[in-house]
């Protein structure tokens, strides 16, 4: 499972060994232990990566296993979008984690991506 996080300021993206589930589970009791609101929908989320030809070919092969989408942004920069759940406090928070479940492969990818390359949240 990837999780990404938005806060105010920065953008974090975590893989996790743990089913999604499981995770989910843990946080509406968490919410209900604490008393806290929780908000859940299905969503997209999506982040930017730079522009690399050795990124692009295994990109493309993402996209075609329709695993993720992808568009440039310009000659520098391209948008990866995930399908998943986001999970807040309040129906409009631009704050919150957002969930994935992809092939563990990919997630592994997606995540030494994050930790190489500087990612910028979209």
């Amino acid at each position: 499972m990837l999780k990404l996080t938005y806060t105010k300021n920065s953008f974090n993206l975590d893989y996790l060994n743990i089913p999604l589930e499981n995770w989910v589970n843990q946080r509406v009791n968490l919410a209900l232990t604490t008393g806290t609101n929780i908000y859940m929908e299905p969503s997209t989320a999506a982040f930017l990566l730079p522009t690399e030809s050795s990124l692009l070919a295994i990109l493309e092969k993402l996209a075609q296993a329709n695993l993720i989408e992808f568009c440039f942004c310009d000659s520098s920069w391209l948008e990866v979008t995930l399908k998943g759940i986001w999970i807040t406090s309040t129906a409009n928070s631009e704050t919150g984690v957002f969930l994935t479940n992809l092939t563990p492969s990919v997630e592994l990818l997606l995540q030494q991506l994050s930790q190489k390359q500087q990612l910028c949240h979209a």
